[in-house]
């Protein structure tokens, strides 16, 4: 069992340092992220640099890696009372990855998914309490706007 523990927890390192902001720039865009802007591989940079579209995928393929990265140990080893450990080790891999000499990003995308992955209902709500709130504000910002007007 430690043996297994160990593989997965090597496997969500190498899952994490795949950097798709890179790969996204490179194949997409011919580009290298990491000479623009921040210079990190995280969505965030490739959202200012790139554009919505390689934002978006570069986000959704980040919380995918944290997502991927808890779900096999549990796929294959069953109930594991741990798992937050192999997401660790996912966004560890996001921040120090073996394929981008171990310069990536800051994570957030990447342990968003492994909190999706742990916990969906209290993901589900804090993404509606998200959206409603900027739902709000941006009513009230139009509000104020028009009465400065």
């Amino acid at each position: 069992m430690i043996t297994q523990i160990i593989l997965f927890c090597v496997l969500a390192y190498v899952i994490g340092s795949i950097p798709f902001a890179l790969i996204v720039g490179k194949v997409f865009y011919n580009t290298d992220i990491r000479t623009l802007g921040s210079g990190n591989l995280g969505t965030t940079n490739t959202f200012r640099c790139l554009g919505k579209k390689a934002g978006v995928t570069v986000f959704i393929c980040d919380v995918s890696k944290g997502i991927i990265a808890t779900f096999l140990p549990t796929l294959m080893l069953g109930r594991v009372d741990f798992l937050s450990i192999f997401g660790a080790f996912a966004m560890i891999g996001h921040v120090f990855p073996i394929f981008a000499n171990f310069k990536g990003g800051k994570a957030v995308a990447t342990g968003s998914g492994v909190f999706i992955f742990l916990y969906p209902m209290l993901s589900l709500l804090l993404l509606a309490i998200f959206f409603s709130t900027l739902f709000l504000t941006g009513i009230c910002f139009i509000r104020v706007a028009y009465l400065l007007v």
